[in-house]
């Protein structure tokens, strides 16, 4: 009774700390300017970040990751999609910044999630079943991050074939235009020919 009580109370915990620990975020970052978040992490915290880039350009952001004395702990240029992981060294406060600065013309949008595993001491011996919950939680994350992947995939390429399909609609109307047009001409261009002519 005692195991089912203490298994129970950490499903119910992991069921409380997860959606607080998985946030999704949609942000545009302007053209030249660059976007920082911040988490505050103690030593051990484990932070996971993952991002894609859904609009704007060549769909590629710099991002990069630093700890409270702003030590570069991760840095990906020009990337569409990413994922970082860092266990923090030390209490304080992560900066994670987005850079569009290498653009002077098209703002970018970026979807990105950070997922956190807080630490607690004696966290090193835990119950199989507990092990298996935690291995769970980690792959639903995964599931989620691949999923909000593939929805910006899919409205990316669902905007490309749309422009697409707008720009053949217009470019078949200018040609049935053009060919009406050629057509007159030619008609009244021979017309031309058979017309009699007299001379007084």
């Amino acid at each position: 009774m005692p195991y089912t009580r203490r298994l129970l109370t950490v499903c119910l915990a992991l069921l409380i700390v997860i959606p607080a620990l998985v946030s999704a975020h949609l942000i545009e970052v302007v053209a030249g300017h660059k976007e920082c978040f911040f988490e505050d992490l103690h030593k051990h915290d484990k932070m996971t970040v993952t991002y894609q880039v859904g609009g704007g350009g060549q769909l590629d952001i710099d991002f990069w990751l630093t700890d409270p004395e702003l030590r570069v702990l991760g840095k990906q240029i020009r990337q569409t999609t990413g994922s970082l992981s860092i266990t923090a060294e030390k209490d304080g406060r992560h900066e994670l910044c987005f850079s569009n600065q290498m653009s002077t013309v098209t703002d970018k949008m970026v979807s990105f999630n950070v997922h956190g595993v807080i630490y607690v001491a004696g966290d090193d011996i835990v119950a199989p079943v507990e092990r298996e919950i935690r291995s769970l939680a980690n792959g639903l994350l995964a599931v989620k991050d691949e999923q909000e992947y593939i929805v910006v995939r899919e409205r990316t390429h669902r905007d490309t074939a749309e422009s697409t399909n707008s720009r053949v609609k217009w470019w078949s109307i200018l040609q049935a235009i053009v060919l009406f047009s050629v057509v007159g001409w030619q008609i009244y261009y021979l017309k031309s020919f058979f017309e009699v002519k007299r001379v007084i």
